[in-house]
């Protein structure tokens, strides 16, 4: 099987996909002094870019995994993952809280999706 790697530098890739999955990296804002809703969806544009150049969409998301610097942005990140989420095609997820990368990050999404 082909594996093609997206945007890859020396670290690690934004995504790889491997015969029919794509596997995401987890994706933070841009601006990390940004309110949980803008990081939110900073971080969501970043996927459906990364899923489109992949050949794919959020209705072909299989899991994702939402990390909160703090839980009690869950409502908050939830306003914003609602009206992204394709509601006929609802992935597995799950969400928890975990220490980021930078202490003003406040969300960093995982995808993993299907493409067909």
């Amino acid at each position: 099987m082909t594996v093609t790697r997206y945007q890859p530098g020396p670290r690690m890739s934004q995504a790889v996909r491997h015969g029919n999955t794509l596997y995401l990296a987890g994706q933070v804002a841009a601006d990390e002094f940004a309110t949980i809703e803008v990081q939110t969806q900073q971080v969501l544009d970043k996927i459906d870019a990364l899923l489109a150049a992949a050949g794919t969409d959020k209705s072909k998301a299989l899991s994702v995994q939402v990390l909160l610097g703090n839980i009690t942005d869950f409502a908050a990140m939830n306003s914003v993952y609602d009206q992204w989420i394709d509601k006929s095609n609802p992935p597995a997820r799950a969400a928890f809280e975990a220490r980021l990368a930078s202490p003003n990050l406040r969300v960093e999404i995982i995808v993993v999706a299907a493409v067909e």
